[in-house]
């Protein structure tokens, strides 16, 4: 993303919701630090009790910002989320914990809100949101949050709120760095507005498979339940066509200003996302298009089946001069010029995986692999450069 002209100018949004019912003593006592910061006030911690918030993902941002949706006094938070609680989550996902492995996320995490606040309503979803659903549960929320983690839910997360006519606050992490904005039509440019096209499936790095540090999840967590707090009361300005970046390898952020685009085509349906992010093929069939899009893998997984003693055939797509420098042991030499050329891999029945010094080349000669037929093929994100990094011990050098 690079910087563009400053957003149109757009009418400043007054509070979400209105008040609820009065502060008993206790929850005055409770939200007392918060109520004497300077332009809240009860009236604001009473729109917060009387909001409604729908927050997608219970993972690495959602585990970080509802604590701090409870802690502020929203009074209904919905958490939808299909995925239960593994033991690689537990290192950014702080809401869980080691006895909650194997459980819903939705009900560990709604475990962590009823510990800070038990008059707070939780509403647990445990489904995968798409086109055929969020509609009618948006119906029941005042404000949606998006913390999930791949594009297809991203883009319907901004359709449906748009539909709805409710704001969205978004969130996205990867690495070290991090990115919070809003989407609101009735006072701003949307999330399609800053990215009106996604990107290739095969450019698109998960945290899974790109890692990420586990601050950056609370950093940006916590950015997140701001703007919710700021939209709901009306104090602040939210940040409408605008994008806040963090850089935790720096201790640096910036802003990014955007615009609505004039002739963006007119969202009026939900449609199957999937397909619009080039993970699906249009017409639901395994198409041989479909077939040829290569997956990665982690560096880290590859070391774990390793080590758990799987076989592998590791395919070195590189020139001989780089495998003389380096290589993992065991790999296949085969330069990608020779695979173009017609040259296959030797024979066997263990699943491939196409290595180069970063990742270009293994994308190119997967896809290729996939196409002739080659049916289980992966290529290793970051390549030897990330491998060697992790398991140093089975570099040859």
């Amino acid at each position: 993303m690079d910087p563009v002209s400053p957003p149109q100018a757009v009418v400043r949004p007054g509070p979400l919701v209105e008040p609820g019912p009065p502060l008993t003593a206790e929850r005055v006592s409770r939200f007392s630090r918060q109520l004497m910061l300077p332009g809240f006030g009860e009236p604001a911690q009473r729109r917060l009790g009387a909001a409604r918030v729908l927050v997608i993902g219970a993972g690495g941002l959602g585990s970080a910002l509802v604590p701090y949706l409870a802690g502020s006094g929203v009074g209904t938070i919905g958490i939808a989320d299909d995925d239960t609680v593994e033991l690689s989550n537990l290192h950014r996902q702080v809401s869980h914990g080691v006895a909650d492995v194997g459980r819903a996320k939705v009900d560990s995490l709604a475990d962590t809100v009823a510990a800070i606040d038990p008059e707070c309503r939780v509403v647990r979803h445990r489904e995968r949101l798409s086109s055929a659903n969020l509609l009618d549960l948006l119906a029941e929320y005042d404000l949606l949050v998006d913390g999930s983690d791949n594009f297809p839910t991203r883009y319907l997360a901004n359709d449906a709120s748009l539909l709805a006519g409710i704001p969205l606050v978004w969130g996205s992490i990867l690495r070290f760095h991090g990115q919070v904005g809003v989407s609101w039509r009735e006072f701003g440019p949307t999330y399609r507005d800053l990215f009106p096209v996604p990107p290739s499936p095969d450019e698109v790095l998960s945290c899974e498979q790109g890692g990420v540090l586990p601050s950056i999840c609370a950093l940006v967590g916590a950015l997140m339940a701001t703007e919710v707090v700021k939209i709901v009361t009306g104090v602040g300005e939210p940040l409408l066509g605008r994008v806040t970046t963090v850089d935790t390898l720096s201790g640096r952020s910036r802003e990014i200003t955007y615009q609505a685009i004039a002739d963006a085509p007119e969202i009026t349906s939900l449609i199957d996302y999937e397909v619009f992010c080039g993970l699906a093929p249009a017409d639901g069939a395994v198409a041989d298009e479909a077939r040829a899009v290569p997956q990665g893998v982690t560096a880290a997984e590859v070391l774990a089946r390793v080590r758990g003693g799987e076989s592998l055939h590791l395919l070195d797509v590189r020139e001989p001069a780089e495998a003389a420098l380096r290589r993992i042991a065991g790999s296949e030499l085969l330069p990608l010029g020779d695979l173009v050329a017609g040259a296959e891999p030797r024979p066997g029945d263990a699943p491939l995986v196409v290595y180069c010094e970063q990742d270009l080349r293994s994308r190119r000669a997967a896809r290729l692999l996939l196409e002739r037929g080659h049916d289980d093929v992966v290529f290793l994100v970051g390549g030897i450069d990330r491998f060697a990094s992790v398991a140093n011990d089975l570099v040859q050098r």
